[in-house]
């Protein structure tokens, strides 16, 4: 099944999603990696996460007169992240971006909370760039531009292939 998602979730719209579906989302993303994962449980979100789409990058981004432009955004290793993304998760987030897949534990968090985690292709940040719209703002710029939190207004943002859904079915088995 393909299907076109609205973010952030709010909604069950997620449920229906199985292992092997192919999404598109269209609204706002995050950015988070390590860092940004770790900041978050230890002092909060800087925004609202709540029905969040979190995605594993670390954009390029260039600065100019205090404008910022996306160059390229694809995904890195989510497995770095398993650490962090349960409790992340249990903060709200609906959908966790990534590659390589995630541990059990995440497995019992998207579960729990009803989450789906899909796959973005490595090797296609020129290509996922182009579903950017904007960089509507950025958080935790101290921690680095690839680790900084960036906010992106996206359209039809994909493909991206369900690997882990909600019901604890998993490619990756």
């Amino acid at each position: 099944m393909e299907k076109k998602l609205s973010v952030p979730i709010k909604d069950d719209s997620l449920s229906d999603l199985k292992a092997g579906d192919v999404v598109y989302l269209t609204g706002n993303i995050l950015t988070a990696r390590d860092q940004a994962h770790k900041r978050m449980i230890e002092q909060g979100a800087p925004l609202d996460i709540t029905g969040a789409a979190l995605f594993h990058a670390g954009p390029i981004i260039t600065e100019e007169d205090g404008k910022y432009e996306m160059v390229a955004v694809g995904p890195t290793t989510s497995m770095r992240m398993n650490p962090y993304q349960s409790d992340v998760l249990d903060m709200g987030a609906k959908i966790v971006i990534g590659k390589g897949g995630m541990d059990d534990t995440v497995r019992e968090a998207l579960i729990r909370n009803k989450a789906i985690y899909v796959v973005a292709t490595g090797g296609c940040a020129a290509l996922y760039v182009d579903s950017v719209e904007e960089i509507e703002s950025v958080d935790w710029l101290d921690l680095g531009m690839p680790e900084a939190m960036w906010n992106l207004k996206v359209k039809d943002f994909g493909p991206l292939i369900v690997a882990m859904d909600s019901e604890g079915k998993s490619l990756y088995d």
